[in-house]
């Protein structure tokens, strides 16, 4: 487990029809060494339709967005089919069991949290976050969007900037996409 690379901290929020995923560039090794400061975890897929942001073992999460982009050329871009299909996969396929990795997808319409154990998650109050700096993300972005006007962008950005002065495992060289 000491030279595994994990990807960090991914938020997404929804506001005024715009949904944004934003997503730190730090890659760690192990639970103490910086590997990557600039890495991108956020990303555009199926004719930049989708976004998606992943977190954990970095070589998991690029298996787990291949196989969802699969799903969304078999299902024409329904986010919420490929996304359970991709899920019954995931429980199936012992290979896709071993996966350490967890995605937040988006389009127009919804966004959705993929978890590591095979689950589809629709996520509360138009935020999510995932990762290590996940849980600090999501308090303050659900702060933001209780408290102010903020755009989606705007929340997305702030929430990940204040994890990554509070988590060890995130930083604040972000990538943002909307949608």
């Amino acid at each position: 487990m000491e030279g595994m690379f994990k990807g960090t901290t991914i938020c997404a929020v929804r506001r005024n029809g715009k949904t944004v995923v934003c997503g730190d560039g730090q890659v760690t090794m192990g639970q103490s060494v910086i590997f990557k400061s600039n890495a991108v975890k956020v990303r555009r897929i199926y004719n930049d339709q989708v976004v998606v942001g992943f977190a954990g073992t970095v070589a998991d999460a690029f298996s787990l967005c291949e196989r969802f982009e699969e799903m969304l050329n078999k299902f024409s871009g329904n986010l919420m089919k490929s996304a359970v299909e991709l899920a019954s996969l995931w429980r199936l396929d012992k290979a896709l069991r071993q996966l350490e990795a967890m995605m937040i997808v988006a389009d127009k319409e919804k966004m959705l949290i993929l978890s590591g154990t095979g689950e589809v998650i629709e996520p509360q109050d138009d935020v999510c976050a995932i990762g290590s700096g996940g849980n600090y993300a999501l308090a303050a972005a659900k702060a933001l969007m209780q408290n102010t006007k903020l755009s989606a962008k705007d929340v997305a950005t702030k929430a990940l900037k204040i994890a990554s002065e509070i988590c060890i495992f995130t930083n604040s060289n972000l990538v943002v996409e909307e949608v």
